[in-house]
């Protein structure tokens, strides 16, 4: 009889064990998946954000500039595209939470295209991390974009533009001439500035026009600009800070590279406007 009491005994202490860990461990994994749902949270609206763009000659300053958009509290993932980047560049890039990529052909186009490929947010915001641009500057793109599809940013509004910044007489007013021979020739919204590449579009939007980009070289933008108005999709122009470089700039640091990309832009305008490039 004392037997069998013991027996049950400690029958019902390892039924209690098992219960206990059953307890436990159903409380952690529904922590873990509280955790993971809160990994995955969308930051804007329900929407999520991806933070893009490529480098090349931006090891100082790279490191700073994920940080600063990952402090905005919006911005869900970085993606950073190796575009054969000065030696070290890659270290920096390891040291933060920003998605690495390789992209071996050369360009500033190749450059973006493949870190417009591999965003995978609603919203996809393009930068530079040369230290130009104000991580802060994303929610005046966010801001109008439940209204617009496409948000550009313009560079040439004077009060913002800071001391040093590589913004000066040639560069402001061809930039700005440019983009008003965009405006009237596809008689379009105000346009101010056809070379910033701090610019957000919807997923749904680049999925219209990705695949017909043909520019792999420094004036990609101008081409997604003009992809953009040619397809009807809704787009406005903002103000934003611009900053001096950290280092310089191996396109818009020489005068005379500058010049040609001018030229270079002016000729793709054309092509766009007599329907040589395909919308």
């Amino acid at each position: 009889m004392l037997f069998e009491f013991y027996y049950l005994l400690n029958l019902w202490k390892n039924h209690l064990k098992t219960y206990c860990l059953e307890l436990i461990f159903k409380k952690v994994f529904k922590v873990r998946q509280i955790y993971h749902k809160d990994k995955k949270k969308k930051m804007w609206k329900g929407k999520k954000v991806s933070a893009v763009f490529s480098t090349y000659n931006e090891k100082e300053s790279i490191r700073k500039c994920i940080e600063d958009l990952f402090k905005t509290g919006v911005v869900d993932e970085v993606i950073a595209v190796d575009n054969n980047a000065k030696k070290g560049t890659k270290e920096e890039i390891f040291k933060t939470k920003a998605k690495y990529f390789l992209e071996t052909k050369q360009g500033f186009g190749n450059g973006y295209q493949r870190a417009l490929k591999e965003a995978t947010g609603d919203l996809i915001i393009m930068t530079e991390p040369d230290g130009t641009f104000v991580a802060n500057d994303i929610f005046k793109l966010l801001a109008y974009c439940d209204d617009f599809d496409v948000v550009f940013g313009t560079r040439t509004t004077s009060i913002l533009i800071g001391e040093g910044a590589n913004m000066g007489f040639f560069m402001k007013w061809g930039n700005w001439a440019v983009a008003k021979m965009i405006e009237v020739l596809f008689g379009t919204t105000t346009l101010t500035d056809v070379g910033c590449t701090l610019r957000l579009i919807k997923r749904k939007a680049l999925k219209k026009i990705e695949k017909k980009f043909v520019i792999t070289k420094s004036e990609f933008n101008p081409d997604m600009m003009l992809q953009v108005i040619r397809n009807n999709i809704k787009f406005i122009e903002v103000p934003i800070n611009y900053l001096k470089r950290v280092g310089r700039s191996s396109v818009t640091g020489n005068r005379f590279v500058a010049v040609i990309l001018g030229f270079k832009m002016i000729y793709l305008i054309l092509k766009h406007r007599l329907g040589i490039i395909k919308k």
